[in-house]
């Protein structure tokens, strides 16, 4: 086992961690990781977005220590809840998730992506007046997007100190938001002597089993191959950095564990990275050519010239995750695949999808 997945093993066993977004595709992953890890995990998020939802299927509800329904643009409901937990660790995911959605809801996606994680950070800092005194400690880790950044579509790697920017509501939003974590983390907890110390990850195009989203390409293919359609592909040329979800939830366990060690400030309470190797960095069209090396069935191009705008060309450098952190990404592009359309294929099949879930994250750790 080497030294980064150690750090996580020795670490959160025993610990209080609050998740925000627990209902979510990536939210219920990470329980289900921390449940295996001996954590006390306890939830904040509104009901399943999906149906299916990973989180019903992994029966979450009833395996963690707390389950909140809520919504975090509710200041007083979340600050509630915090107290409530009084975490060691906090990892906000909860977030307007989808690009083609903000076009439709831009208020409710800046007021969720941006107020909200302004209310939970509040939430956070009301609660560290009582933590010196306690001798406790908490670390925060926000959780944004690759598309933070300021897209010239030039196919560079961004780096954490590039500008942030976006052209769409929903990459608007998570660059705001990035600004608003390190103002707060400027204004409030810029002492290394702070209870709290917050920092920030951005991860590129997540992709794994349990995925139900709308208007997301490995779920819109595997619904299509399950009622025997052809699969859909709106922009076979955009280029993503695909990465299992396992990836970057390994790269927020690790950071958080890092800023538990309470050392190394300027270096862990920051923003980091944690995408694919670039050998990764592939079409929509090599994605479900992929796809289909694992499963019959045909696509077509659906693109459509008056579409709303997205991103053609996204890639993250990953420099300061490996040299900080020394995290690196594990699967490559091929195993990702097979590891997502095998999770669909074995739970479509009857499988237990927590029993299903375990066992790609005991695969994942032993990578």
């Amino acid at each position: 086992m080497d030294e980064v997945l150690e750090m996580i093993f020795d670490c959160y066993r025993g610990r209080c961690v609050l998740v925000t977004g627990h209902t979510g595709f990536k939210g219920s992953w990470l329980c289900e990781w921390l449940l295996s890890l001996g954590a006390e995990v306890h939830g904040f998020a509104q009901e399943p977005p999906t149906e299916p939802a990973i989180f019903d299927q992994l029966g979450l509800a009833k395996r963690i220590a707390s389950h909140t329904i809520g919504d975090i643009r509710d200041r007083g409901t979340l600050a509630k809840a915090v107290a409530s937990v009084d975490p060691d660790f906090v990892f906000h995911l909860a977030a307007q998730p989808l690009v083609r959605l903000s076009y439709r809801e831009p208020v409710e996606t800046f007021d969720t992506n941006v107020m909200g994680t302004v209310n939970l950070l509040e939430a956070v800092r009301q609660q560290a007046r009582t933590l010196d005194e306690r001798r406790k400690t908490c670390s925060v880790v926000c959780i944004t997007t690759d598309k933070v950044y300021e897209n010239n579509e030039s196919g560079q790697a961004y780096k954490e100190s590039d500008p942030f920017g976006g052209y769409d509501p929903y990459s608007a939003s998570k660059g705001a938001c990035e600004i608003a974590i390190a103002s707060y983390r400027r204004s409030f907890f810029n002492d290394p002597a702070n209870p709290v110390w917050v920092a920030s990850a951005r991860a590129g195009n997540v992709i794994g089993g349990g995925d139900w989203a709308l208007d997301r390409i490995v779920p819109d293919c595997m619904r299509a191959l399950d009622r025997g359609e052809t699969i859909p592909v709106r922009n076979k040329v955009s280029t993503r950095p695909w990465q299992h979800v396992l990836e970057p939830l390994s790269g927020y366990l690790a950071l958080g564990a890092a800023l538990a060690t309470r050392t190394r400030f300027a270096d862990y309470a920051s923003g980091f990275n944690f995408g694919p190797d670039p050998s990764a960095n592939r079409t929509v069209k090599d994605l479900v050519t992929e796809i289909l090396r694992h499963r019959e069935g045909q696509w077509e191009d659906r693109s459509d010239p008056k579409a709303v705008h997205e991103a053609g060309l996204l890639n993250l450098d990953i420099t300061k995750a490996r040299e900080v952190l020394g995290w690196t990404p594990r699967w490559d592009f091929e195993t990702t695949i097979a590891k997502t359309v095998e999770w669909y294929a074995e739970v479509g099949a009857g499988e237990d999808a927590a029993a299903a879930t375990r066992r790609q994250i005991r695969g994942y750790e032993h990578a």
